[in-house]
């Protein structure tokens, strides 16, 4: 039985990632770093801005400390172990380490096309119900709407992650990326892998496909709202409020769109990494800084905390 179980599971896993490019390696290796950093401190900052500034204790920021979290969390689930393999001539990643990485993975990116479309539904209810916005976004529905993203995201990793942690791989542990993916690690199965199939694409209608969809929906009632405004300078606040929300949807959605639609080639392949690199550590980084570079109220907590702590000045 031992011997079977040491043939079924590998002690280890191959991440080829971008060996194939082997010149390039050094270059992604500053790029990603640098990038990593700067996605920790960002995303850092925002988590404590609106922890302190008592302004940004509002549903918007709140579920914006959630996304900000979020980021630094998954980026810090694969960048470490990808940055070892760029670094040196090692490049595996123990049994235990490929799971835990494919749970958290799953996990939070599940949770972040909730997130967003809790988002969206904030700002749906801020501009098309303002007389009722504070009942309708109380601080008990924040926290039940948030909980629910972290555990829908969750649980659909748990069934997921787990379905696949039981697959049979019979030695197979050469993965062709830079980090372990569920389908991936399907493709390395020697049985039948349709019921992990089904899961996924079931799965992914309910935490990609229906998120989209009530995104889109918020969205095209917000449009409709604003359009009735009648003054000019209304309808751009009203923009405002909605347009840093938009450009991280975009972003994020986009990227997975473009990756998931390209045909089944190799050269496709190769693309689609870059494509996952993408997502997985620029994105993080972009987000905060379309919160802070599109909105005054992040601007101006950030600008009172430093002089606060820097020249010890206290203003209203």
């Amino acid at each position: 039985m031992m011997k079977i179980a040491n043939v079924s599971t590998p002690e280890v896993f191959v991440l080829l990632g971008f060996s194939a490019q082997p010149s390039l390696e050094p270059v992604l290796f500053t790029v990603v770093l640098g990038f990593y950093i700067v996605s920790v401190l960002g995303n850092g900052i925002i988590v404590l801005v609106s922890c302190v500034d008592k302004h940004l204790r509002t549903p918007m920021y709140f579920f914006l400390v959630n996304l900000s979290f979020l980021d630094i969390s998954f980026t810090t689930s694969i960048v470490p172990q990808l940055l070892t393999n760029l670094w040196g001539p090692q490049r595996t990643i123990s049994y235990g380490g490929c799971v835990t990485q494919f749970y958290i993975s799953h996990w939070l990116g599940a949770t972040e096309c909730v997130l967003l479309a809790v988002m969206a539904y904030d700002r749906y209810a801020a501009i098309c119900r303002p007389l009722r916005y504070t009942v309708i976004m109380s601080p008990r529905c924040c926290i039940v709407l948030a909980f629910t993203s972290w555990l829908g995201g969750l649980s659909t990793s748990l069934v997921g992650s787990t379905l696949t942690v039981l697959l049979p791989l019979c030695g197979n542990n050469r993965i062709d990326h830079f980090f372990c993916e569920m389908p991936l690690i399907m493709q390395l199965a020697c049985v039948d892998t349709s019921l992990n199939e089904v899961e996924m694409y079931l799965a992914s209608f309910i935490f990609v496909v229906l998120p989209l969809g009530l995104i889109l929906l918020s969205y095209g009632h917000i449009a409709r709202a604003v359009l009735k405004i009648r003054s000019a300078e209304g309808r751009r606040k009203a923009f405002n409020t909605c347009s840093s929300h938009m450009a991280v949807v975009s972003l994020f959605y986009g990227s997975i769109i473009f990756m998931y639609l390209q045909p089944a080639k190799s050269n496709s392949h190769e693309q689609g990494k870059f494509i996952a690199l993408f997502y997985t550590v620029v994105t993080p980084v972009l987000n905060p800084l379309i919160y802070t570079l599109r909105n005054k109220d992040v601007k101006n907590a950030l600008k009172h905390i430093m002089l606060e702590n820097c020249c010890g000045f206290s203003g209203k």
